[in-house]
């Protein structure tokens, strides 16, 4: 404890019938906080960046990557103070590579005047957009077009798990035939239950919570460059996934290739979630449904590992 005078700061309180929580409230009012203000303005600014999608922890992780060590309570404490706040459960857990299982949804979005449609596919490893497309119609050029640019853009090798809800568009001909030409294999959600595929339904959320809710969309032309600049500019490149230990898709992407293949496994996780709902007397009465006809259950399909792809090479 520094001394002032001959008197410590503890004994200066006690002589003046002050508690040293008052003294030093005092002393810091007198002399604004240089530090404080400086981590309430970046604050500011990622918020702004990001147009205010970031909560709490992600502007603490960008904080930390700018070189500011701030604990999230203090972020979450300034923000609430601003007025900053983001405008906005697990059993079975299947770890996969890059390009070894994709996830598929399609969504509506209402416009002005009309609803169009929008079809997704995501690298379930690295949370990356690798397809989409939007169109007025659920016709199959709609999936059949976002299937094709992900195979374009990211050309996968055989063996690939597409994964997707039991939607017509995903069971029709033409599209099984696009999957079966390039090896890929068709996985679909078990009947009633939409937790399969709930990694591409998070992207939906956030899709339209950070993007679609707080614009207004005249056209469907306008509405294809706000979502083209959202996927292509801000989600892939620069949005920070907690599942990817806050790194944006593109930047996790890069750090797992410039390492050994065994890191690999490091990355995100695609989650099957238990629906509780069918379990007990259904489940039991539709297994000895299977069995009595003589049937045994399949698994979805995995795909195949690195090694056992060599050796059948």
């Amino acid at each position: 404890m520094p001394l002032q005078g001959g008197l410590s700061i503890e004994r200066m309180c006690d002589l003046a019938r002050v508690s040293r929580a008052s003294f030093y409230r005092s002393l810091k009012d007198q002399r604004p906080n240089e530090e404080e203000t400086e981590v309430r303005s970046a604050i500011q600014r990622i918020a702004v960046e990001h147009r205010r999608r970031y909560g709490y922890r992600r502007i603490g992780a960008e904080l930390r990557r700018r070189g500011m060590q701030v604990n999230h309570k203090r972020v979450l404490r300034m923000m609430r103070k601003d007025n900053l706040l983001a405008l906005r459960e697990r059993r079975f857990v299947v770890t996969t590579g890059m390009d070894q299982l994709w996830v598929a949804d399609i969504t509506y979005i209402r416009l002005k005047a009309e609803f169009v449609y929008l079809a997704v596919i995501l690298d379930a490893f690295s949370r990356k957009v690798v397809g989409w497309a939007l169109d007025r119609t659920l016709a199959n050029r709609l999936t059949i077009s976002a299937l094709e640019r992900a195979i374009a853009q990211r050309q996968p090798r055989p063996g690939l798990v597409h994964h997707s809800d039991r939607g017509f568009q995903y069971a029709r001909g033409e599209y099984v035939t696009i999957l079966e030409k390039f090896g890929i294999v068709s996985s679909m959600s078990r009947p009633a239950n939409p937790y399969d595929n709930a990694s591409c339904e998070s992207f939906m959320k956030t899709l339209k919570r950070e993007e679609i809710y707080a614009n207004r969309y005249e056209n469907l032309e306008q509405l294809r460059t706000n979502i083209e600049e959202f996927i292509e500019q801000y989600y892939n490149r620069h949005r920070l996934h907690s599942a990817l230990g806050y790194q944006s898709p593109d930047e996790f992407e890069r750090q797992i290739q410039g390492r050994s293949p065994e890191a690999s496994s490091l990355g995100a996780t695609v989650q099957l979630f238990e629906n509780k709902m069918n379990d007990g007397n259904e489940e039991k009465a539709s297994q000895r449904d299977d069995w009595g006809r003589g049937l045994k259950r399949r698994p979805l399909p995995q795909a195949p590992s690195p090694a056992r792809r060599c050796n059948e090479g």
